[in-house]
């Protein structure tokens, strides 16, 4: 039995009014999904447990089987573990995002305009990284890397007890003041982050940027906290050969933590510009090559949902059906065994809030050899029409192994 999870990062939504009050699911022309749909299990699963804020890092780990309650430990040391980084039980990391802010003297008076700095090449944001470990940089502070916006800072023998360090794509339009921690644990990270400002205004990338018509990376924003992460390893909790294959670090990262295979992907970019092909044939090469498990993690949608693009998002969903799908299913036909498919979002990323939510999603599971019937079309509704519920997201892997 050969085993696919094709997850769609932030696919679900609420109705959008430039949408004619639609949701992108139910938009989106996705004849390979609906095809599996109608043969599926479909209903709903609750991936964030209440209490818990309604992360990529929590959601994944969910639907991964490991529940968030017991091994999570912060978003952060996921990306710092995918970076490589080798972290001591001392340290603490934050996600360092490269966000443009407004030009206001008063760093309190700027607004967030941007949480990902005009999408930044992953080759620009290194030379930008490298001048801020070389300025900032020193025995208790240090900055690594990732792709793209994403960054790591490791904090020697830090703490996590920082207040409300507050994620950029939460604040996307707004002041930034009220969003800046109080806490007194957090105050040489809030300094940090006000003299990046001044350091990066007239960095020569973002100059270039500038001049380009491109928005700048002119400052650090740090959240995302945690200490060095316990996940138990994919194969000894179930029994399969496992591999992730996604863009961003969080995922990678789980997937190292997990002891999972993580293969590089040439041209993934974690939005609408990604090579979704690339992506599908290293989890169908994955399968091929002694792999009983894969793991499609696909950014797009999430990214959207946060830019407040609609048509981009509906666009992503069809996007994924059309590029990704038919790879995957020829491959596992290919490979001659019988085979499972699940298809869901992490959590829901609505257009009109530009953030994560809470709200349960829909999913389908489809077995090659024990068709049944489902929906003709999945979204939001049809799923929650069919009164299937698995209230515990951690369960909703077993569930697929063993239904």
């Amino acid at each position: 039995m050969k085993y696919v999870v094709v997850l769609c990062d932030g696919m679900a939504d609420y109705p959008v009014p430039a949408l004619g009050g639609k949701t992108p699911m139910m938009c989106a022309d996705k004849p390979h999904i609906d095809a599996l749909a109608k043969k599926a299990e479909v209903g709903l699963v609750r991936t964030v447990a209440p209490g818990m804020k309604p992360g990529s890092d929590v959601a994944n780990m969910s639907v991964l089987g490991f529940d968030p309650t017991k091994y999570y430990t912060g978003r952060s040391p996921l990306e710092a573990a995918s970076i490589g980084v080798d972290l001591k039980d001392t340290d603490v990391t934050l996600r360092t995002n490269l966000v443009t802010l407004s030009d206001e003297e008063n760093y309190e008076d700027k607004t967030m305009v941007d949480y990902c700095a005009g999408d930044i090449s992953t080759e620009e944001a290194a030379e930008i990284m490298r001048d801020v470990q070389a300025h900032f940089g020193n025995s208790e502070f240090s900055f690594y890397p990732g792709v793209s916006y994403r960054h790591c800072l490791v904090w020697a023998n830090g703490t996590t007890d920082l207040g409300d360090m507050t994620p950029p794509h939460d604040i996307s339009g707004r002041v930034v003041g009220e969003y800046l921690s109080k806490s007194e644990n957090a105050k040489k990270l809030v300094q940090m982050m006000k003299d990046s400002y001044a350091f990066l205004k007239d960095h020569p990338v973002n100059k270039k940027r500038v001049s380009e018509g491109k928005r700048p990376a002119n400052s650090i924003w740090l959240w995302g906290e945690g200490k060095k992460p316990m996940l138990p390893s994919f194969y000894d909790t179930f029994g399969l050969k496992g591999a992730i294959v996604s863009a961003v670090d969080l995922l990678k990262g789980i997937g190292k933590c997990a002891k999972m295979e993580t293969p590089q992907v040439e041209g993934a970019t974690g939005y609408i510009d990604t090579n979704f092909e690339g992506k599908a044939e290293a989890a169908v090469n994955a399968l091929k090559n002694g792999c009983d498990f894969a793991y499609i993690h696909l950014e797009a949608p999430d990214e959207c949902g946060h830019r407040n693009e609609p048509e981009n998002k509906v666009k992503a969903i069809e996007m994924i059906d059309s590029r990704v799908l038919p790879i995957v299913l020829q491959g596992l036909e290919e490979i001659g065994e019988d085979y499972k498919v699940m298809i869901l979002p992490d959590h829901p990323t609505p257009i009109v809030t530009q953030t994560h939510a809470s709200d349960p999603v829909p999913y389908l599971i489809y077995h090659k050899n024990a068709e049944q019937q489902g929906v003709d079309t999945i979204n939001e509704e049809t799923a929650k029409a069919t009164g299937v519920f698995i209230d515990h997201g951690p369960d909703i892997m077993k569930h697929f192994l063993e239904v």
